[in-house]
């Protein structure tokens, strides 16, 4: 078609009546009339393409917006609108962004006949990768843990969460609840984003004595309005975390510092005050309050302390006995490249945390490449101190081999102090919750889903995980160099980014007796039995790891229960 008959048939169809077709206002801009008694619209994918802007109009008025690589070509997967609570009756103004090269014209592309309404949206799985024992998201992009805390019985984990795409896009916080910390029922999307911006990373906190006025332990959700500025807000939520109010008086916090986010709040028994801590570009800025609502700003703590290779992000400062530690989670600059979690061990006297190593001295809470933006749970039950990571690195993030969705959790972990040469560092083990999953009976075979018991290290030692593809999982410990080291440039797919393959490295301080190895789908976790060294890496085979060969040391195998 030559770009006069092109023109032509642009323009006729731009005259189409919109309840029940789509117009085309330019090459770049159509408009789409929803009406319908359905739930959904299911929104066609292709992650190879452009964003397109998406405005979903209501009686004149956007009611919703958000960026969706609507299909051009050919169709990845397809993500929910959910149009029910408008009325199943919506304009969508659709805006299509960057060049489309050999495409052709818009009224060709893909998502007109693939865009379909339908009263459910399948959640099943059809990710060989998906694990079976790790918090995934049910569809769509998941990233940093946030908000997470414990209630009546129940562990709450929110999360940043694109639900229309399996990349990063649209931070929503997503909502997931369990009782026991490794079966997860997905909740919905209770904080979404608003005039102020798209929801960044943060934290809840239970206001037991109502401090802040929202009611007798309302649970307080604060986050990062992340719009043209990064601000802080917070929301309330009455009903146990399901659903959330959004607090007129945002935003809370300000500053003119670009990287300004992620809020993590604390009641702070010395001194009868919350305070709260977040990042701000290079360092860590401190504040506290008596009603969770204004805010003194203390201290700052992080020039010329660590890594400063990469943005701070996502922090968390944690009483352990008598000392505090802040954990400081760092991108890029992480031992092998890419995002990982840095820590201090030192004091805070409610107004400004001093760390009691030399500046120079950096610490690894996780020598693998995939353990960020590790929090832990507020108002955790027995005094407990509870982690959990993200599962993935922003290197390959976005492109490791999955379409429905994208990153899990990491296994829940307990923190502690142990010293070693005079200087204190943060022990990592699973929580109890994760051996409870795994049935006593030993196993003769490697399953998918796996928990590998090694004993009787005397000395050097190996454990291989392989599959009957010549994939496999290299770990060696080195006693005389005090080293324990992950090799995955075997592992199985790795093409999809350059800094993938590689061999991590993690000091042990001092000899390792036993470790604890935990296999899912798409994962490999160690741990010193005492707590000493944590190692996490994603792996994708192209067939499961089904053998296991140790050399130095006995394995017993444990499989899911």
């Amino acid at each position: 078609m030559d770009n006069r008959l092109k023109t032509l048939a642009l323009c006729m169809l731009s005259s189409a009546t919109l309840a029940n077709a789509q117009t085309f206002l330019s090459d770049t801009q159509a408009m789409k009339r929803i009406q319908t008694t359905n739930k959904y619209v299911l929104l066609p994918v292709e992650e190879s393409e452009n964003l397109a802007h998406i405005r979903v109009i209501k009686d004149n008025n956007v009611v919703k917006e958000f960026n969706c690589k609507l299909a051009v070509n050919k169709v990845d997967y397809s993500v929910p609108l959910d149009v029910s609570e408008f009325g199943g009756d919506v304009l969508l103004d659709i805006q299509f962004t960057g060049e489309k090269k050999n495409t052709g014209s818009i009224q060709y592309f893909t998502c007109w006949k693939e865009l379909k309404e339908t009263n459910s949206f399948d959640t099943s799985n059809r990710e060989k990768y998906r694990p079976l024992y790790h918090h995934t998201p049910p569809y769509g992009w998941m990233n940093d843990p946030n908000g997470i805390f414990y209630k009546d019985g129940v562990w709450h984990l929110y999360f940043q969460y694109n639900p229309f795409g399996s990349q990063w896009e649209n931070m929503n916080w997503g909502h997931s609840t369990s009782r026991d910390l490794i079966h997860w029922t997905y909740e919905g999307v209770p904080i979404q984003p608003d005039a102020l911006g798209v929801i960044y990373s943060g934290c809840c906190v239970v206001d037991k004595n109502n401090v802040a006025g929202f009611g007798k332990n309302a649970v307080i959700a604060f986050y990062t309005s992340a719009g043209t500025s990064q601000t802080q807000s917070i929301a309330y939520s009455l009903d146990n975390g399901k659903t959330f109010t959004k607090y007129a008086g945002n935003p809370i916090v300000t500053s003119n510092v670009p990287d300004f986010r992620d809020p993590k709040v604390f009641w702070n028994e010395d001194t009868q005050l919350w305070n709260l801590i977040l990042a701000a570009g290079q360092q860590m800025s401190i504040y506290s309050s008596k009603n969770l609502k204004d805010w003194t700003f203390e201290s700052h703590f992080g020039e010329g302390y660590g890594n400063h290779d990469g943005v701070w992000e996502c922090p968390d400062l944690i009483k352990m006995g008598n000392k505090w530690v802040l954990l400081c989670n760092i991108n890029p600059g992480g031992p092998y490249g890419g995002s990982a979690t840095q820590y201090f061990v030192g004091h805070f006297d409610g107004h400004k945390f001093t760390c009691e190593s030399a500046p120079t001295v950096t610490k690894w809470l996780d020598y693998g490449k995939d353990q960020y933006a590790t929090v832990t749970f507020n108002n955790a039950p027995n005094g407990r101190i509870v982690a959990i990571p993200w599962m993935s690195n922003w290197q390959y993030g976005n492109h490791v081999p999955t379409l429905q969705f994208r990153s899990a959790n990491g296994l829940p972990r307990e923190l502690g102090l142990f010293s070693y040469q005079g200087e204190s560092y943060i022990s990592v083990k699973p929580s109890p919750e994760v051996f409870a999953a795994f049935s006593n009976k030993i196993s003769t075979k490697l399953q998918p889903a796996s928990y590998i018991e090694v004993t009787n290290i005397k000395g050097n030692a190996s454990i291989t995980l392989k599959n009957n593809q010549n994939e496999e999982v290299v770990m060696v410990y080195d006693a005389k160099k005090g080293t324990f080291s992950m090799d995955r440039n075997q592992s199985g797919v790795s093409d999809f980014s350059s800094e993938f393959k590689t061999v991590t490295t993690s000091p042990t301080y001092g000899a390792i007796s036993g470790l604890q190895i935990f296999v899912d789908k798409s994962s490999v976790e160690v741990f010193d039995v005492d707590g000493k060294m944590a190692m996490t890496n994603i792996v994708f085979p192209t067939s499961p790891y089904t053998d296991v060969v140790a050399k130095g040391c006995k394995v017993k195998i444990h499989a899911l229960k």
